[in-house]
């Protein structure tokens, strides 16, 4: 246990691996509910999932390990990652789970915790469980085990949620939408939010199987869905991931817009509006320098955070602000929800869609990106490949090259064994150049 359990988004790892084992799930589990049970009062947690085949296994470990301590578990099955925020506070939890690796592939998995306000816990918060998981958690005497049982109604108080954050009466008769729901969490919510509100929706991915989640569809692979768009002329296609917090969007002529743009679009919606909260969008170091400069033009501020959600989130709060997001597609509106919503930052473009009249393609082009490149380097377990001389030689230089008009962002992920290297520049030859000395520079590193 001398590693650090918690990254940039919960547990995560290979299913049946540790740390994605029954075995951790269960201490995890049981670390976890005493570390947010309350003396005296009902303890309550609830767990959702996506739909790999390994939750099933984590679920039941988790269970195990949450009533060991005397917490009554309410298991929600395959809903989407948001719906677990709204949930934890609506139910009045303790702590809210979510088991899924998110965009990753169904071998992986993953353990998200929210905490009793249906925020993601803070470094603190994990710590603390982390040094509980190690010193071993205090059990429940017999009379005060856990029971668990399944709520057969989280899908239904999520959707009717959802509806209720799209704002015109006029609804969405008369669209065309394609939803393509990554055969993850969201294969029966987001179809039928939109169905719900009036429009001709065309699903895709919602024939989970427990092994197809993210398989060449979802927000990280969009194509399917933009030839879809194409070949039914629909007005709009929506690709979320495979817990439904990620969102990208397809204008009717199969041009993929990202987090940015979708981000670009509310900002300045909200901010002529007098609704945006600070007059700034809050983002992570990886949005685009077009998206800085689009919101400079309009006299909104961007605050940029380390990559994360969590970490956007956390600055949203500190700062009070109601609207920020990561270029990947979270999209963390405040107002609505407590973590990124894919389905609720889609509905606010179609919102935008109903009020102006406009097509998806005057909306999704809000700015125009600086060329950005990103190329991933894996390396092996206990190799640092960034503390190289040559490496940071490589990024000295890139840097001194770059100059004004563009910049390097090299770091680890925090979910997956790789070197991110991420390259703008107004010049794209240049860019070329620079990310393949820095990229060649860290291959050689892990050798």
């Amino acid at each position: 246990m001398a590693d650090k359990l918690f990254g940039t988004d919960g547990v995560r790892g290979e299913a049946n691996t540790w740390p994605m084992t029954a075995e951790l799930a269960l201490k995890l589990g049981a670390a976890a509910g005493r570390h947010f049970r309350r003396d005296n009062q009902e303890h309550r947690v609830v767990i959702g999932k996506d739909t790999r085949l390994s939750g099933y296994m984590i679920e039941y470990a988790l269970t195990a390990g949450f009533a060991s301590t005397g917490m009554d578990v309410f298991l929600l099955g395959p809903v989407p990652t948001p719906a677990v925020g709204y949930l934890t506070h609506s139910l009045r939890a303790d702590v809210g789970v979510m088991i899924s690796a998110s965009h990753n592939p169904a071998s992986d998995n993953g353990i998200k915790l929210f905490g009793p306000d249906g925020f993601k816990l803070s470094d603190e918060s994990e710590a603390g469980i982390e040094q509980l998981l190690q010193d071993g958690a205090r059990l429940a005497k017999p009379e005060n085990i856990g029971r668990a049982k399944r709520f057969e109604d989280a899908r239904g108080r999520y959707v009717e949620y959802a509806k209720t954050t799209f704002p015109y009466r006029g609804r969405l008769e008369g669209l065309r939408i394609v939803v393509d729901c990554a055969n993850g969490a969201a294969y029966k919510t987001a179809p039928a939010v939109l169905w719900e509100l009036g429009a001709d929706v065309i699903p895709m991915g919602i024939e989970p199987d427990g092994t197809n989640i993210n398989f060449e569809c979802g927000s990280t692979h969009p194509d399917a869905a933009a030839r879809k768009v194409l070949e039914t002329r629909a007005d709009l296609g929506i690709c979320l991931d495979g817990d439904a917090d990620r969102v990208v969007l397809i204008d009717e002529t199969g041009h993929i817009a990202d987090g940015d743009q979708i981000m670009a679009l509310i900002a300045t919606r909200w901010a002529a509006e007098g609704r945006l909260k600070g007059d700034a969008l809050v983002a992570t170091v990886m949005s685009n320098l077009g998206l800085e400069r689009h919101l400079e033009s309009r006299g909104i501020g961007l605050k940029r955070t380390k990559v994360g959600d969590r970490y956007v989130v956390e600055e949203m709060r500190a700062s009070g602000h109601n609207l920020g997001g990561e270029q990947s597609g979270h999209i963390v509106m405040t107002d609505y929800a407590t973590t990124g919503d894919g389905l609720i930052g889609a509905l606010q473009f179609l919102a935008s869609m109903v009020e102006t009249g406009q097509k998806a393609s005057e909306l999704a082009r809000v700015f125009t990106p600086i060329p950005q490149k990103l190329v991933n380097v894996r390396y092996q377990s206990g190799q640092t490949p960034l503390e190289a001389d040559r490496v940071q030689q490589a990024i000295a230089d890139g840097e001194k090259k770059l100059g004004s008009d563009g910049r390097l962002l090299i770091r680890k992920s925090g979910t997956e064994p790789l070197i991110r290297v991420m390259g703008e520049s107004l010049d794209p030859a240049l860019l070329d150049t620079v990310l393949d000395d820095v990229v060649g520079a860290v291959k050689q590193a892990t050798v």
